[in-house]
């Protein structure tokens, strides 16, 4: 008998160059307990915010045909640069190809549906990738949403490194973290409200807080992305059927996973193991 693989129930995907989407993953899985994930992160190939369009475009379908070849039905870009640069092609070129029912989804849409809710002056700073910053992602679904937003943009080329080689909470960063929020912050003297664009830099809100005035307002992704993947479960009623529901993570890099265990492990206060996969 042929099983049609739509019937078989699969874990959520959710995808990152690195480490940076662990931190959307423990704010889905805080939110949303019952269902099982599978987490990527091609740290192998990590950063991307430097790379092409093209090259981002590729390494970030190779991560979704995997996903999908684990029986994933749903799969969540927690890479601000992997949303910015190849999110919208592969919703609209290669799903259709691969399999019309499956759904991949960003991170900087469930963001930018929030932010009018948040800021009071409606000036906004983004810090982000090179890569997010000059796709100008951020600034097209805010026009679309809130045209009233004043948008500036910092694009903040060593903080990804910083996070992935373990120095995000070392001294050495502060210099690298007050240059890009001193720079973006003399953009726009009515900032109150900080984005920010990439799910590695959540790791650095400690710093980022030190060179900030207090009355702004600090948006990391995570718990918006949580948020909105609860309401898509419910409104699309149909894909929630197929997710599996056992409470469970399976975590898989394309590195080394001894650095990976270490990180994750003191991300979710638990020992992590993970498998190293070629995509």
């Amino acid at each position: 008998m042929i099983v049609d693989s739509n019937q078989i129930k699969a874990p959520i995907g959710v995808f990152d160059s690195g480490f940076g989407g662990l931190t959307v993953l423990s704010e889905i899985k805080s939110l949303l307990p019952e269902y099982s994930y599978i987490y990527l992160g091609d740290n192998m190939r990590a950063p991307y915010g430097n790379r092409s369009f093209d090259t981002v475009y590729e390494f970030t379908l190779n991560a979704v045909k995997w996903l999908f070849s684990q029986g994933c039905h749903l799969v969540i870009l927690a890479c601000n640069t992997a949303s910015a640069k190849a999110l919208r092609s592969i919703q609209r070129r290669d799903l259709p190809q691969i399999d019309s029912s499956r759904r991949v989804l960003g991170v900087i849409r469930p963001t930018v549906e929030s932010i009018a809710s948040i800021t009071n002056t409606g000036h906004v700073g983004i810090l982000g990738t090179s890569g997010t910053i000059k796709s100008k992602s951020y600034e097209i679904e805010i026009s679309k949403l809130s045209p009233e937003i004043k948008v500036s943009t910092e694009a903040c080329p060593m903080w990804v490194p910083l996070v992935e080689n373990n120095e995000y909470d070392k001294p050495g960063a502060d210099y690298f973290v007050k240059q890009h929020v001193d720079n973006l912050l003399s953009k726009d003297n009515n900032i109150d409200t900080i984005i920010l664009g990439c799910t590695h830099y959540p790791l650095l809100v400690n710093k980022i807080n030190k060179f900030i005035p207090d009355n702004i307002k600090i948006m990391s992704q995570g718990n918006f992305v949580a948020e909105s993947l609860k309401d898509y479960l419910f409104r699309h009623p149909e894909m929630e059927f197929k997710i599996e529901k056992k409470s469970d993570i399976r975590f898989y890099t394309t590195d080394s996973s001894d650095d990976f265990n270490m990180f994750a492990s003191l991300l979710f206060n638990e020992e992590i193991i993970a498998q190293k996969v070629t995509i």
